[in-house]
């Protein structure tokens, strides 16, 4: 039996998420084999105000990126088949990029990344662990609801960002083509199309992580 064909306890998971909090937070995330999307971008001249609004939007994406570990490592631990905990490990290793990115151009910028990261990492979590317990379907269904919200978030700050920073604007344009590539394989994966109500609670506590990020 090789390693890829073990099956891995609920303390081996419990245990995965451990390091993967401590990596996404305190470490270095292990991220694949793809290229920063900015490495091939030549840095625009910005003015102060626009170096500034670039760092904010930034950091906000970074803030959204530690969620997005926290949101798929807790379905991850609570998913009831074998093949949508790994769907779930896969996206978020694939999120991991979006968060190296994000850390880098932050510091580009001259800003620091959200000083809540563990509260954003640690909410998500919870949230992604209840979707998850709730049922498979429930879990891609949410997955599915956020990276739609994210792709509309993403879509705002290319508009709100100077076109003259081409370089931030690569990085979200990927992301965007990411996100929505992920929420398409979880509706495919046969996600449920959750209540209005859900939704919208969804939007309250994206508004919360996008105004505190902003700031702090």
């Amino acid at each position: 039996m090789s390693i890829n064909d073990r099956q891995y306890s609920a303390l081996d998971h419990f245990l995965f998420n451990i390091d993967t909090g401590i990596r996404t937070l305190l470490g270095t995330p292990e991220v694949t084999e793809r290229k920063n999307p900015a490495e091939t971008q030549t840095e625009g001249e910005l003015s102060d105000s626009e170096r500034k609004l670039s760092g904010r939007l930034m950091r906000i994406n970074h803030a959204g990126e530690v969620s997005a570990q926290g949101l798929y490592q807790g379905q991850a631990l609570t998913a009831k088949l074998p093949d949508i905990r790994q769907q779930m490990v896969r996206s978020a290793q694939e999120e991991n990029d979006h968060l190296d990115w994000c850390d880098s151009r932050c510091k580009e910028l001259g800003t620091h990344v959200s000083y809540l990261s563990p509260f954003w990492y640690m909410g998500s979590l919870t949230i992604g662990a209840i979707a998850g317990k709730a049922g498979d379907k429930w879990s891609l269904g949410f997955v599915s609801e956020t990276e739609h919200q994210v792709v509309r978030h993403l879509h705002s700050h290319l508009a709100q960002m100077s076109p003259n920073d081409s370089k931030s604007r690569a990085i979200l344009e990927q992301m965007k083509e990411d996100e929505l590539h992920h929420a398409i394989i979880a509706e495919n994966a046969g996600a449920a199309d959750l209540p209005r109500a859900v939704q919208l609670a969804m939007k309250v506590m994206s508004k919360v992580m996008t105004k505190g990020a902003y700031y702090i």
